[in-house]
């Protein structure tokens, strides 16, 4: 949907709520975004306001139209970044857990994207203010490595490249329950979760295709540490591909067991070691490694010294 360009539905069921309705329609919106608009006056049933749980009889014309985005200016912020690798064309850092990608959802500092702009003369600019540079990203608690572009001919390069899997991501992860095999093949098509708008899910509809790769390294008995590849890169692809084999991550806010952790760590235990890509410039293959995190070294050094004593 584009701002301010109307859009209209037919609502097909009698019953259905407006809100939910409409998130069907427009599953880029969430529904406590969808829940504003409807109070702004900016969705409106047979040219009428309604409220959120309006019952709609069925074939009403339920029309949308977002409101123009205000713009937003995004400020460089002296934060400390871990740089991997840096040249005139891109920059590799090894993004902190904790830290958000690009501004967001009123996050509009402490982000990579501040730090970046405090570092860099200039960044890409195809992805506009709000997230320069960016070719891709990693969850607000996942870290380790990640390429950004500082100019549009590298931007272009390196997300085809990702689009079409010629650079490879490794990660590592902790995950509850020991894994009987020793690898396999994680496949199904991720979409929007049906009732938690704010979880994804693999899903029979509207879903896009998702493949994961996982390898054991180290058993622990209640945890293993596996090895992620990705054929494709869905949001919240690893954990909830894990989740789905019944091994969710260590410390999953939301796919993961609701019981608290016994680690200390913030979020999931999920690190993205390694990046292989081809050089948008000079074309040489290069490869980036980001140390595991402290935090999950500290888990599992716990969990090596614990199974040493087992066999004793």
């Amino acid at each position: 949907m584009n701002n301010m360009e109307p859009v209209v539905f037919t609502a097909e069921e009698k019953g259905q709520r407006l809100d939910v309705f409409v998130v069907e329609k427009c599953p880029e919106l969430s529904r406590s975004h969808v829940q504003k608009l409807i109070e702004q006056a900016h969705v409106l049933v047979d040219g009428a306001q309604r409220k959120a749980n309006f019952k709609l009889r069925g074939g009403e014309a339920v029309q949308v139209a977002l409101p123009e985005a205000e713009p937003i200016s995004v400020e460089p912020e002296d934060i400390p970044l871990d740089i991997l690798y840096e040249d005139k064309d891109i920059i590799v850092v090894n993004k902190a857990r904790g830290m958000v990608v690009h501004p967001a959802s009123g996050v509009y500092s402490g982000t990579l994207v501040n730090a970046l702009l405090h570092h860099c003369q200039d960044l890409s600019g195809i992805n506009g203010e709000i997230r320069p540079g960016i070719v891709h990203r990693l969850d607000k608690d996942t870290s380790g490595v990640m390429v950004c572009a500082k100019n549009d001919t590298a931007h272009l390069d390196l997300a085809e490249q990702i689009r079409t899997k010629a650079a490879h991501r490794t990660y590592w992860a902790i995950v509850y329950g020991n894994i009987k095999e020793e690898a396999g093949i994680i496949k199904g098509d991720i979409g929007r979760h049906p009732t938690d708008r704010k979880k994804m899910a693999i899903v029979r509809e509207n879903g896009k295709p998702a493949v994961t790769h996982f390898k054991v390294l180290e058993r622990f008995g209640e945890y293993t540490l596996v090895e992620c590849k990705l054929e494709t890169g869905r949001t919240h692809q690893i954990r909830v591909h894990m989740n789905s084999i019944g091994h969710p991550l260590v410390n999953d806010p939301k796919y993961g067991p609701k019981k608290s952790s016994p680690f200390a760590i913030q979020g999931q235990a999920l690190h993205s070691l390694q990046l292989t890509l081809t050089h948008p410039v000079t074309r040489e293959e290069m490869t980036f490694t980001a140390p595991l995190p402290t935090d999950m070294e500290k888990i599992l050094t716990g969990l090596r010294n614990k199974r040493a004593k087992a066999a004793q």
